[in-house]
């Protein structure tokens, strides 16, 4: 009786698991989930891990597409910090994270506390508004921003005489004064539709129980939203964080299409570098190690985003 009760208490769990299902069934399960999840691995892999690996590798090689490749170990890394250009692309592309991120962030949040709790038909009017620079391609918003800044007959100019802001036409994009913060500018207005749709559904999320009963204690609307309904949008608020400053330092469309760097590299950033040497110079290695870099640049912001946000919510 003991050792048949035990081959039954060993053969028991292996018949079935604590879930009730057998392990026979699981396993069908975890075949069937891992079939369904092959074709996004395989693109996945296929198109950035692999990518990835062969970027790192090739970064340690003095590649172009007119000899076979030759190893040059750290040469384009100290290539990379001797390059006055590139210290310029970064220094350009820090200046547009550093102004961009912070508006983008505090104008979605703006706005989406200004529109949630409107009636449906007026809210969904204007997230559509904020949000169809998102959607409409990047060329045509390019070209539209383009002509508005055209120093001949460009709206800007048009308008900043008529008001009397300006005397003259002024040539924004031809400027290196004024061509970056034009640049800044666009992607601002690009770069909002997005967040502003988050922040509505966070702000619609929040309880309202919790609210109300603040205002009821007699707390002031900047106590309600920063003490009950500012922790509760943190989450949001860390990923609104981390994809716009991902999308800034990736800035790359608005300067092929404007600028291509210039006037005198003013409008340069790492992305526009990185594909100048790359596809232009066809340095690949040097580029590549770029890459790396700027790889590395966007991890690190983007742990200390997450610790940061990470101890405000402890």
């Amino acid at each position: 009786m003991t050792t048949s009760a035990a081959k039954q208490s060993v053969k028991g769990p292996s018949k079935r698991s604590g879930l009730g299902i057998s392990r026979a069934e699981a396993r069908r399960e975890t075949i069937s989930a891992y079939l369904f999840l092959l074709p996004f691995l395989v693109v996945f892999v296929g198109f950035v891990v692999v990518p990835m690996i062969m970027c790192l590798w090739t970064s340690f090689f003095d590649s172009t597409m007119a000899r076979e490749d030759v190893f040059v170990g750290f040469a384009n890394y100290i290539k990379m910090f001797q390059d006055k250009v590139f210290w310029k692309a970064l220094v350009n592309t820090a200046i547009i994270v550093v102004v961009s991120v912070p508006v983008v962030t505090a104008f979605s949040l703006w706005v989406a506390s200004a529109i949630y709790k409107m009636k449906a038909a007026s809210c969904s009017f204007f997230r559509c508004v904020f949000y169809l620079p998102v959607v409409t391609g990047t060329v045509a918003v390019t070209v539209v921003w383009k002509w508005m800044f055209n120093n001949y007959y460009g709206i800007i100019n048009y308008v900043g005489k008529g008001v009397g802001l300006i005397e003259n036409n002024v040539n924004w994009l031809g400027d290196s004064k004024t061509a970056l913060w034009c640049i800044i500018l666009i992607l601002i207005t690009t770069s909002i539709g997005q967040p502003i749709v988050l922040y509505v559904s966070a702000l619609g999320n929040v309880d309202a129980s919790l609210t109300e009963a603040a205002q009821v204690d007699g707390a002031t609307k900047m106590q309600t939203f920063w003490k009950i309904m500012w922790p509760q949008i943190t989450p949001t608020t860390l990923y609104i964080l981390v994809i716009t400053t991902i999308n800034s330092f990736q800035c790359f469309a608005l300067i092929q299409l404007l600028t291509s760097g210039g006037p005198n590299h003013a409008t340069d950033t790492i992305m526009y570098y990185i594909y100048y040497q790359a596809f232009k110079l066809y340095q690949y290695g040097y580029g590549n190690a770029m890459g790396v870099i700027l790889a590395i640049i966007i991890a690190l912001l983007s742990a200390i985003q997450f610790k940061v946000a990470g101890n405000g919510n402890d």
